[in-house]
């Protein structure tokens, strides 16, 4: 069987790594409009509606008009936008959030990709939420820097323009009303948000999040190796997200914004001091690979029946 995919926004940042990751893949067939048809409403209309799944590249407001435009009961969707990531109907793009989800993610027509700051965050912390090891209630920090390619054309413009990039490194959403606050919030289990310190880095790709954990002060004191147990076996046997040994990290002096490279996978670390009651979780993935395309992809095999890491970068 052939699945009819159809990108909505697929010369962006985002929607052309997917273009790559889904060529040369005989099981699907990609429409494409020209470029003269892609701000026609009526030919987007038509796209949208002839294929089996849609996967939209688009702003915010583009992506729900996008979902208005669709007439039927069949047509598939992949949001890569903020738009509908906690809205009522759809279902949050994150295979690994716990168990069971995968299979809600396979009957779902409407799919929200999650952020990529979020799926680190949700990957560290979902597991230990799950496990009673994090209170729901216990104050958690997220941080970390990405590449500007997260920022989309306007940031990729500022950091490649004449004028070069006004800093190597530099926080932002200081105002704490980040966008990707209310999904981090809903599908961690906490109740309440989580103080987000992100920044963006001089470098395109890759991104580091972080969530540091005051271990003696939390009820039970769990020791590194607890922490370390339960994200391992969230993930046991997962391909694209890998659980560094404790041994391994402790040998580790620094950690690179590139440590994936231009891959789908997440990988993850427990750095702790024992002693000091003090552990350092941190999530390394490429912010346009399992932090946007790498998980559009991997949505899109779960939806149309086909393996899971087909077509990805591992």
């Amino acid at each position: 069987m052939t699945h009819k995919i159809f990108i909505d926004g697929g010369v962006g940042t985002t929607g052309l790594e997917i273009v790559e990751r889904l060529a040369g893949r005989p099981e699907l067939s990609v429409v494409t409009l020209d470029k003269d048809r892609r701000k026609d409403a009526d030919a987007r209309r038509d796209a949208l509606n002839a294929a089996d799944i849609v996967i939209l590249c688009l702003p915010d407001d583009a992506a729900r008009e996008a979902v208005a435009l669709i007439g039927n009961e069949s047509t598939r969707v992949i949001d890569a936008s903020t738009a509908h990531r906690v809205a009522d109907g759809w279902t949050y793009g994150f295979p690994e959030l716990e168990p069971g989800h995968r299979q809600k993610l396979a009957q779902a027509r409407f799919v929200a990709n999650p952020g990529c700051w979020p799926t680190g965050f949700l990957a560290l912390v979902r597991p230990l939420v799950l496990a009673g090891l994090l209170p729901v209630d216990w104050p958690v920090t997220v941080s970390g820097a990405s590449g500007y390619s997260g920022g989309g054309k306007s940031m990729i413009a500022e950091f490649e323009g004449p004028d070069g990039a006004p800093s190597a490194f530099r926080p932002y959403g200081l105002g704490l009303s980040h966008k990707h606050g209310p999904e981090m919030l809903r599908y961690s289990g906490l109740q309440h948000p989580p103080l987000f310190a992100p920044a963006v880095a001089n470098a395109y790709r890759g991104m580091i999040v972080e969530v540091p954990l005051q271990l003696c002060a939390m009820p039970g004191a769990p020791r590194i190796a607890d922490i370390h147990a339960a994200l391992a076996d969230a993930y046991a046997g997962s391909a694209i997200v890998q659980v560094a040994p404790l041994e391994e990290s402790d040998a580790m002096t620094q950690l690179r914004l590139e440590h994936v490279g231009a891959t789908d996978r997440l990988a993850l670390f427990v750095f702790g001091n024992e002693g000091a009651g003090q552990a350092r979780l941190v999530a390394a993935l490429d912010n346009l690979g399992k932090g946007a395309a790498g998980a559009a992809v991997q949505n899109l095999n779960i939806l149309a029946g086909l393996p899971e890491t087909a077509g990805l970068r591992l």
